[in-house]
């Protein structure tokens, strides 16, 4: 078993005295105990990685990183994120011995307990101690878990503070100067979202990034050899990275320190700290996947203990002594970032003021927005949001957008001249690269690094969205404004083919909660999803913009921007109506057509309803829904999509039931019957009395 007393001994007159550790030594040791502590409380918990980082938390936290214990919130402050997330009560630990006043003991003591009703209140036990860390508690910089997230999360946040910096700054009033530090294990690195995130850091060159690697060789179901081969230093120095090597992770703090303050110096390049650790660093289980989770021995549990610190959840007299003084510290750094704020302000009055709206989160879109025209020609809506796009640029400096190699099909317009690079941190287009993945969860550190400050849009066809899923639902789990626009969105794509038409796409980020899925249906509402993606309708919320590639056939009648943010509303009325068709997007033309066909020409008298987002009109009242869709007998849901999400409020539905084809656009909707002609066939076969007697009541797929 290796050596646990890190500190210094000496003999005299042939008598050994008793080793003395140095303050760090003794934190350490203090650390790796409570945390055995913690997961011993409830039988289990990812203490091995938390136990093995031990000396890099006393680097990060004791020497190393800008806060404030006592304002976790300061915005200047230095951002870590814990990408291997399951090891959480590393940060735990680490928030409550630094002095976050959340992170009280009887918290910590909640990691792991079953959290049942409180008898006195009747509810559901709380506790900050997640599973896994989540954005809300303080301290937390973002939701990780999901390995790779973090990784780009942590990117997203680099890039935001190297943007702020270049717009803000000015000679001696470094106002934004925040740095990112990251931890990863083995398996965060071997994620696809990981390569690509770190891929792109080292081209634009973020050195204020810094990506612990705590390299133990372990992975959830054994040994790093099974699995790996790679020179994962030299493949990093290859994608851009500065390199640095610590070889003495489990026992030294001073060489991690040393290897950070190496990395605060490096210009040009983020930094890849490559930290060799021991997972459950001198205990039963260290070195094996035994100790990547679950609970620790008795014999353990002794092993960090000292005459004064041998009950649990306890810290010594040394240890807490040095620690306090993160408290006065951070207070003191806050205090001097304040008095530079001060005389920024005097010295640089108009640029204060626009940071100030931009801490505060105040944004003005609404201007722009309520007085854009709408073009006479019909055009397609991936086309007009272009032109709604270009505008909000021109007129919101808090939007940072960036696409995944498919700008140009999303036609969002030539933005040379507000590229984010390197040489140019200032600019508020990112060129992603075909990296989706890493797209969206880049963007959610860029909206994570302080509320309002920073809007990011993404940009690539829909059916890719499935490659940036992960991301997209952390970004909504973690009620993170994020847009994203997506075009090509039905089978009206066309000759690419089944492959690129996301017919069953819609129905994951329908029901993923705090997404609203917006599918406007012509150049009016396209408006109306911008007004609602950054209003207070989807406040907290992520948003999908969903886009044709090609322009309807026919003009819709009295779409409303402003009554998008409802969800649905009516844009054809028939009072002694039979039938309600409700649809959005590309099919909405279709379905207005048909209803006019119906009505005219065959005595079925049909309303239309436009239903751009089916989530915000689910968060209308209940006499809004009724008098939007309750009027009628027969509800049916036109869409070119697997229509399962319109089974909560429909009676019927014209939709796809199999994956598209490679055909023309408009073709595609008559081959499966979702033009004009197919929903009139389908209403009339659904109206036949030989049908209605079948299933009444029940939503069926009309055929």
């Amino acid at each position: 078993m290796p050596s646990i007393a890190n500190g210094h001994s000496g003999a005299a007159n042939g008598v050994t005295a008793t080793p003395v550790l140095t303050d760090d030594d003794q934190a350490v040791r203090d650390l790796r105990k409570f945390i055995i502590d913690v997961c011993r409380q409830n039988g289990g918990g990812h203490g091995g990685s938390a136990i093995g980082m031990a000396p890099l938390g006393v680097a990060l936290w004791r020497h190393t990183m800008r806060y404030n214990p006592k304002n976790a919130e300061w915005f200047d402050r230095d951002r870590f994120v814990l990408s291997n997330g399951h090891a959480a009560m590393f940060i735990y630990t680490m928030l409550h011995v630094t002095g976050y006043p959340s992170m009280t003991l009887d918290e910590v003591k909640l990691y792991g307990s079953a959290k049942p009703v409180d008898p006195d209140t009747g509810k559901w036990k709380a506790t900050l101690c997640h599973g896994h860390p989540e954005l809300d508690v303080p301290g937390i910089e973002v939701t990780t878990g999901p390995l790779g997230q973090g990784v780009a999360n942590a990117v997203g946040l680099a890039i935001a503070s190297k943007h702020l910096a270049a717009t803000f700054n000015k000679p001696g009033y470094e106002v934004v100067r925040s740095r990112i530090y990251c931890t990863t294990g083995d398996g965060c690195i071997q994620e696809g979202v990981a390569q690509e995130a770190m891929a792109l850091a080292g081209h634009l060159k973020l050195d204020n990034l810094v990506l612990c690697y705590d390299n133990n060789q372990v992975t959830c179901d054994g040994p790093l050899d099974w699995i790996v081969s790679e020179d994962t230093n030299a493949k990093m120095r290859a994608i851009g990275w500065n390199v640095i090597d610590v070889f003495t992770g489990d026992s030294s703090v001073d060489d991690i320190v040393s290897a950070l303050k190496l990395a605060r110096s490096t210009k040009g390049k983020p930094t890849f700290i490559n930290i060799r650790t021991t997972i459950g660093y001198g205990t039963s289980t260290a070195g094996t996947f035994k100790s990547h989770h679950g609970t620790y021995s008795d014999e353990d549990a002794a092993l960090y203990a000292s005459p004064s610190v041998s009950a649990t959840h306890t810290l010594s007299e040394q240890t807490k002594a040095y620690l306090s003084r993160c408290v006065t510290r951070g207070q003191a750094i806050e205090d001097d970032w304040n008095a530079l704020l001060s005389s920024y302000r005097k010295a640089y009055p108009t640029e204060a003021q626009r940071l100030s709206d931009r801490i505060n989160g105040k944004v003005d879109y609404e201007t722009i927005l309520s007085t854009l025209q709408i073009p006479d020609v019909i055009q397609a809506t991936r086309q007009f949001n272009g032109t709604v796009f270009n505008a909000l640029m021109s007129h919101v400096p808090h939007l940072v957008a960036g696409g995944a190699d498919l700008w140009n099909s999303n036609q969002m317009g030539d933005q040379t001249s507000r590229i984010f690079s390197g040489v140019h941190p200032e600019g508020r287009v990112i060129r992603y690269g075909i990296r989706e993945h890493a797209m969206a969860s880049i963007s959610n550190g860029l909206a994570a690094y302080n509320p309002g400050t920073i809007i990011p849009i993404t940009a690539t066809f829909f059916m890719f969205y499935l490659y940036a899923a992960p991301g997209v639902r952390m970004g909504a789990l973690s009620h993170l404004k994020v847009i994203h626009v997506a075009t090509h969105d039905s089978i009206g794509e066309g000759q690419n083919g089944p492959t690129h038409q996301p017919v069953e796409l819609d129905s994951l980020y329908r029901a993923m909660p705090h997404l609203a899925y917006i599918r406007p249906s012509d150049a009016e509402e396209v408006v109306g999803a911008w007004l609602a993606a950054l209003g207070p309708a989807t406040k907290n919320m992520s948003v999908i913009i969903s886009l044709a590639r090609d322009p309807a056939i026919i003009k819709v009648p009295n779409t409303d921007r402003t009554k998008v943010a409802r969800g649905g509303y009516v844009v054809v009325e028939n009072h002694d109506a039979n039938v309600t068709l409700v649809s959005c997007g590309s099919e909405l033309p279709f379905a207005v057509a048909a209803a006019k066909q119906l009505t005219e020409q065959h005595g079925i008298s049909t309303r239309v309803v436009s239903m751009p987002c089916i989530s915000l009109f689910e968060d209308q009242t209940e006499t809004y829904q009724n008098e939007v869709l309750g009027v009628t007998e027969h509800v049916v849901s036109v869409e070119a999509y697997i229509s399962s999400m319109w089974a909560r409020f429909c009676t019927a539905s014209v939709a796809m039931d199999d994956f598209g084809y490679s055909s023309a656009g408009i073709e595609n909707f008559r081959r499966f019957g979702i033009d004009d002609a197919g929903i009139v066939r389908k209403v009339k076969k659904m109206l036949d009395t030989s049908i209605l007697g079948k299933g009444k009541g029940r939503w069926r797929l009309l055929k």
